[in-house]
């Protein structure tokens, strides 16, 4: 197998413009690592339908792909206007209506979703509406109405979002909606379940409780959108499996020249921690009516893949935009030329030190020694995805295989940056066994070669979770035969 394999993944939402025949298929040959359900759009019918499309898909194309479902969380929006449509003119009064009997908009006032909004706002606060575009001053509360002033001349339409300039909305981000969501995504058996508008590591527990009680073992991915979440960033991390820099609200809440600085301290810091990590959000906006991105835009992809993300995120470029399928491929080519440029040098000066884990430090003697000694791939036999994982925050050119009986193991391990799930069944095998069988298997298929040197990574007991507790530095021999398997 080549050298040249992308290492970074691709997660792509679907919608309207992947449900034409074909398109589905042509994404997962594009390179689609995992797919997104966007709980904010559509009714759980639809998803699933989508969720069955992808696992027939990932069946005709051989692979392991990921479904991760985004819930839609509180998301604050202002109501419907009589007209569809208003243009404010800054200076004017326009108030927001926190109540559910708010009439239609007009010129001078809208409903808002959030009937606790007046509570949460002083006069002087910054209200942006539809990402920013629109700015509003709060000049006092009247009740349950917010009488503003218009900051900025703009158009304004149905059910734009709403923030508060800096943060500090007190809703929480589950709703009951989310909560009967979450139920839906364990029925489509979801991979992944991201929680919007996270505030805390209390609201990952709490998404955690309702989908293990559904019966669902998904990976829990924390969307940073909110000023809080940064204020609690660690804490955070550590609640997740999974950490997503959703940079669209989160830019308008601290602002845009904050925002490069703070993606690359939710990756780094995500990392440390051993966390997967999504960067999302209009990384090829203009790709939704073009078919070729913009420099700025491959410029944004390559940094983040320099950074160290895991995975790059299409949202509305693939779901509703004209050339889905050459969205992926502009991300899976922007992946690729990012990774030939730039060498990752892991510091293991800077390591954690004091490991309570034998897979933990396992991992890490195994990056060690392929950074050193060099060697043309990682075999990580595990149960769950946790050794590739730990293996896989630790950057470096190697690949690493993900060696698991289980689906969804598999398709967890497709977010991993560096890792490639494979079928391999180790019941009932000694590790001795199951190294030499990994590799006959591997160099079957073409991803090994005579000669070459791997290092396989088990445990005594094969079945068990977290039992990774053996290293092996072997040889690929003549026809595939395992060569000096003796242990580190």
């Amino acid at each position: 197998m080549s050298n040249n394999r992308r290492r970074t993944k691709i997660l792509a939402t679907l919608g309207p413009a992947t449900d034409a025949p074909g398109v589905l298929d042509a994404l997962l040959g594009a390179g689609v690592d995992v797919v997104r359900l966007n709980f904010s759009h559509g009714d759980p019918s639809a998803q699933i339908a989508r969720a069955n499309a992808v696992r027939e898909a990932a069946h005709r194309a051989g692979r392991e792909v990921g479904i991760l479902a985004d819930l839609p969380g509180p998301k604050i929006r202002i109501e419907r206007f009589a007209e569809g449509r208003v243009m404010l003119k800054a200076g004017d009064r326009f108030d927001l209506v926190a109540s559910t009997t708010a009439p239609p908009g007009t010129t001078s006032q809208i409903g808002v979703s959030y009937l606790g909004l007046p509570g949460d706002v002083v006069p002087g606060d910054v209200l942006l509406l539809d990402d920013g575009l629109l700015q509003l001053r709060v000049e006092r509360i009247e009740g349950e109405r917010i009488v503003n002033t218009v900051l900025n001349d703009g158009a304004l339409s149905d059910r734009k979002g709403l923030n508060k300039q800096g943060g500090g909305l007190s809703l929480g981000a589950l709703t009951e909606r989310d909560r009967e969501l979450i139920k839906v995504a364990a029925e489509l058996r979801a991979d992944f379940i991201a929680v919007s508008f996270c505030r805390n590591a209390e609201d990952m527990e709490e998404a955690r409780r309702i989908a293990r009680a559904a019966g669902s073992d998904a990976a829990l991915v924390s969307k940073i959108e909110r000023a809080e979440a940064i204020e609690n960033l660690h804490e955070i991390i550590l609640a997740s499996d999974v950490v997503m820099v959703a940079r669209g609200d989160l830019g308008v809440e601290i602002g845009d020249a904050e925002l490069p600085g703070l993606q690359k301290k939710i990756i780094r810091e995500s990392l440390e921690r051993g966390r997967v990590v999504i960067t999302a959000t209009q990384m090829l906006q203009s790709m939704v009516d073009s078919p070729i991105p913009t420099r700025a835009e491959v410029l944004d992809v390559a940094n983040a893949v320099i950074d160290g993300t895991d995975t790059v995120m299409l949202s509305q470029e693939s779901a509703a935009g004209r050339y889905p399928v050459k969205a992926v491929e502009a991300m899976a080519r922007i992946c690729l030329g990012a990774e030939r440029q730039f060498e990752f040098d892991t510091d293991f000066e800077e390591a954690p030190r004091n490991l309570e884990r034998a897979d933990q430090a396992i991992a890490m003697a195994a990056m060690f020694l392929s950074e050193h000694i060099g060697v043309r791939a990682i075999l990580a036999a595990t149960e769950s995805g946790g050794t590739a994982r730990f293996l896989s925050r630790f950057r470096s050119s190697v690949p690493i295989y993900g060696l698991s009986r289980h689906d969804g193991a598999r398709r967890r391990m497709a977010m991993m940056r560096d890792v490639f799930p494979v079928d391999f069944d180790s019941r009932g095998l000694a590790s001795r066994d199951a190294a030499r069988l990994s590799i006959k298997q591997l160099f079957d298929a073409g991803f090994l070669a005579e000669g070459e040197r791997v290092i396989f990574t088990s445990g005594d007991h094969m079945e068990h979770h977290g039992a990774t507790n053996t290293l092996r530095l072997l040889q690929v021999g003549e026809g595939g035969k395992a060569e000096g398997l003796g242990e580190l």
